[in-house]
């Protein structure tokens, strides 16, 4: 199963989502990250937390979701809601569902607040993506479930 986390600039949240994913999944699992508009540059702040957590950097960089190297089967939008941020919506046949996440790059303040900022992100997208693995997400999608939206929708308004 191939996952595609998706925002604007793939520069943060979809890169610690990708990385993370692909550090914890069961075989058969793959995630890859995109964005609408690339930065161009993974953010060095990102690439510093995911290091601190022993979580490969490897082959990590902001590209375009037009540039994908496979089909995604499932889409997860990682922009935040709460500043209005325009996400994008993939065309594509996948199954799709939001877990919005602020913006770290965002942050302002000391060195100290906007780090947190990103462990914030960090925290978040880890949580949901180990409560991803742990809410039977295989089965309904093997069983062609139709709670498998629900499910996954479910998962992106949980609080951490």
């Amino acid at each position: 199963m191939n996952v595609l986390f998706l925002c604007t600039g793939n520069s943060c949240r979809s890169i610690l989502a990708e990385a993370t994913f692909n550090h914890i999944a069961p075989k058969g699992w793959h995630a890859m990250s995109a964005g609408s508009k690339p930065t161009g540059q993974v953010h060095p702040r990102s690439l510093a937390l995911l290091e601190r957590e022993g979580i490969s950097t490897e082959g990590l960089f902001s590209k375009s979701w037009e540039n994908l190297p496979e089909t995604p089967d499932i889409v997860i939008t990682v922009c935040g809601n709460a500043d209005k941020e325009a996400c994008p919506v993939y065309l594509g046949s996948a199954l799709r569902t939001h877990w919005g996440v602020a913006d770290p790059a965002k942050a302002t303040g000391t060195e100290e607040e906007i780090n947190a900022a990103f462990e914030r992100a960090y925290g978040i997208l880890r949580a949901r993506i180990e409560f991803f693995f742990e809410s039977s997400i295989e089965e309904l999608i093997k069983s062609k479930s139709p709670s498998l939206q629900r499910r996954l929708d479910n998962i992106g308004v949980l609080r951490f």
